[in-house]
């Protein structure tokens, strides 16, 4: 089967069509490689540089191939950028995300596994997350995806599309192949190498007093591994399960300062660190549980630790110290 994957060439993107491609599936990835790279396309898959905001251009590619579904990544997903631009966060991930069920429509396409987040949430009203607690984002990126998942809904209803969505907070780790790489990074564990590595002088903790245990903000952790296979298990069930929302969690979170000592064992270097202030759009405690996924899709942790998801980041890092800029 000939399956769409947007935002193939991204983070967790690649690691969706690496297992696609090992699992026997036609992948072909459509990337406007603005944040992706073209060496994080797995070599079985056919890379097509395009944007979801361009209409004609969704067309052609849904005219030319026959695809049996999409799997639905691309998405503008920084924080900062997010309270700075939201007009650019609704214009690619609703709008672009309209564009593209309404040209798969228009090819006969009616299956998506889409991408979302657990920042629909906003600053939850209790710990674990489950799927039908109150979604109240903070930031435009957290509103964006939950319009988005709405629309989904709408098209389902009128259109007969199938659809499941994804939430879930920070991916980390890397498969041997694949692994996390950007030019402007935001995320903690890989700034954490920079550090490491010498690219930055100290690391800058955004906030000490939050009310969690340590004052640091707490965050669930998922190994990418194991949000990709969620990905490919409800692709290969599309037709015969219900459409919704899944949480992918670990159902315990980890603090800022739990992440930087789990680098710290990991790499064996003390990462020297400043304490800066809150970054805005930031909850203070944010852990999914993935129980309804766990007895629906009979999905399971890989990496349940977080030492073995930095493990396994780290090792991709020491194997690619230039990323994909190599």
């Amino acid at each position: 089967m000939k399956v769409l994957v947007t935002g193939g060439a991204g983070y967790i993107g690649s690691i969706v069509t690496e297992i696609l491609c090992e699992e026997g599936y036609q992948a072909v990835v459509l990337d406007n490689l603005a944040c992706g790279h073209r060496g994080a396309v797995h070599p079985k898959a056919e890379l097509v540089v395009g944007d979801v905001q361009d209409r004609a251009a969704l067309d052609a590619l849904f005219a030319q191939h026959r695809f049996y579904a999409v799997v639905h990544l691309a998405a503008e997903a920084r924080i900062d950028d997010s309270i700075r631009d939201p007009g650019l966060f609704f214009r690619v991930n609703v709008v672009g995300g309209i564009n593209l069920l309404d040209a798969m429509l228009a090819g006969g396409v009616r299956r998506m596994v889409f991408s979302s987040t657990a920042a629909v949430f906003g600053e939850p009203e209790r710990v674990p997350i489950t799927e039908d607690d109150p979604k109240n984002p903070v930031n435009s990126y957290g509103e964006s995806k939950l319009q988005f998942e709405r629309v989904l809904d709408w098209y389902g209803r009128a259109y007969g599309l199938r659809h499941v969505s994804f939430r879930y907070f920070n991916a980390c780790g890397a498969s041997e192949r694949y692994g996390e790489w950007r030019e402007r990074e935001t995320h903690i564990i890989p700034i954490l190498f920079d550090v490491v590595q010498g690219n930055r002088p100290q690391f800058t903790l955004f906030g000490g007093d939050y009310p969690t245990p340590d004052g640091a903000c707490v965050r669930d952790y998922v190994h990418v591994s194991d949000i990709a296979r969620a990905h490919v298990i409800a692709l290969g069930r599309l037709d015969e399960m219900a459409t919704r929302a899944y949480n992918i969690g670990s159902g315990e979170g980890y603090s800022n300062l739990q992440v930087i000592e789990s680098v710290r064992h990991v790499t064996g270097d003390p990462i020297p660190m400043k304490t800066g202030p809150r970054r805005a759009g930031d909850p203070a405690t944010l852990v999914a549980s993935s129980d309804l996924i766990k007895s629906e899709l009979g999905w399971r942790q890989e990496f349940p630790d977080l030492d073995s998801m930095v493990r396994s980041a780290w090792a991709w890092r020491q194997a690619h110290p230039m990323g994909y800029l190599e």
